[in-house]
């Protein structure tokens, strides 16, 4: 139960800081898949450099690295567009791709853990029904995140009032 709770936790923390803070959540969740471009693409040349400069680095050098490159993307993003999300209604659906964000971030940085931690983690059962419900997450979050983005746009009736 204590690894039920830790999951719990990584996932709610963010979800409420995102939407307590009004970050722009569908672009923390389209982070979220650059970090999983870098972590594919750049973390292994990452982890060999940095073996060529400290050769007795372990697996925790290597979890900190692909995790760093997994979540800076989404962190910057997320500090970036604090309090870019106004007016009630927006808020409340910013909600959705923040609750996606926060389950994609943990679905994703689960399996880059250390060994021991992350096999911990991923016997437990809250990890079980939320493995089984990634392409759910990914989906559904997906097409929340580019519907919210697609709102976002302003009106050109907005734009044809400040010009004059």
């Amino acid at each position: 139960m204590p690894h039920d709770l830790i999951l719990i936790v990584a996932i709610a923390v963010p979800v409420l800081a995102m939407t307590i803070l009004r970050v722009n959540a569908a672009m923390v969740f389209l982070s979220l898949a650059l970090g999983t471009m870098l972590v594919q693409f750049l973390a292994p040349f990452a982890k060999d450099l940095t073996n060529i400069i400290t050769p007795r680095t372990g697996s925790v050098s290597d979890s900190t690295i692909t995790l760093g490159f997994l979540l800076a993307p989404a962190i910057i993003t997320a500090i970036f567009t604090v309090l870019s999300v106004s007016g009630r209604v927006k808020v409340m659906v910013n909600a959705l791709p923040a609750a996606a964000s926060g389950l994609l971030a943990v679905l994703l940085a689960v399996p880059l853990l250390p060994k021991n931690l992350s096999a911990g983690l991923e016997s437990q059962h809250a990890w079980h029904i939320l493995s089984n419900a990634q392409p759910l997450v990914v989906g559904v979050g997906a097409v929340m995140s580019l519907l919210f983005l697609w709102t976002q746009r302003s009106s050109s009736k907005h734009h044809e009032k400040h010009r004059h």
